[in-house]
């Protein structure tokens, strides 16, 4: 059979309840209860968001889940004060950093061609800073959708010095933080009032 001849494959769709609980009526949490989040549950969220896509499979971003009250003292210490109550009442929260070193992985991540991609980037850093801050964006929308569907809710934050984020937990490493995210399950009016979203017609066109 030709590859013309061949029934083209048929995909899964996602229920109602899914594109509920992942899309529609996903919210971003501001409280939480004190139901504790178990590793094995923080541990199931990485194995979904490790699936993202990214560019030459190249995989930059990093997660440290930060579980203690101690952790979580040393993190607050750098976020904006809004934030700080948030993150001190969450029952794990996840510090999403990229590697600007993520070239070193590419014979593992794409064996075919992964020596001479890792001999390519090697002198290019600001090409590797750029490619890891876009790839890694783009690997923490799975992230949070791999929160949402393992029951939990999620509390992105951009609020935080970046710097003294990298000299408390990533000090010597390539590791650089741009999020940070509370993971728990919801507490007390844990949701901001629903806002609009941009109209169809201003952000959807058609060629």
């Amino acid at each position: 059979m030709s590859m013309i001849d061949r029934e083209p494959q048929a995909l899964d769709v996602l229920d109602d309840a899914g594109r509920k609980v992942l899309f529609t009526e996903a919210r971003t949490a501001n409280a939480f209860a004190a139901t504790p989040v178990a590793d094995d549950e923080l541990a199931t969220i990485w194995e979904l968001a490790r699936w993202s896509p990214s560019a030459a499979n190249g995989q930059p971003l990093r997660v440290l889940f930060v579980r203690t009250h101690a952790g979580k003292e040393r993190l607050s210490r750098h976020l904006d004060e809004g934030n700080r109550a948030k993150t001190l009442s969450a029952p794990a929260v996840a510090i999403l950093a990229y590697d600007v070193d993520f070239h070193e992985q590419m014979p593992t991540v794409f064996p075919a061609r992964g020596d001479m991609l890792r001999a390519a980037f090697a002198d290019q850093t600001v090409k590797r800073e750029s490619l890891a801050a876009y790839n890694s964006a783009l690997q923490t929308g799975v992230f949070l959708l791999a929160v949402r569907a393992g029951g939990l809710a999620a509390g992105p934050m951009a609020g935080f010095d970046r710097a003294g984020v990298d000299e408390e937990f990533f000090a010597g490493t390539s590791w650089r933080s741009h999020l940070v995210v509370n993971i728990g399950h919801p507490g007390v009016d844990p949701w901001f009032p629903r806002l609009p979203r941009v109209p169809v017609e201003d952000a959807v066109a058609w060629a």
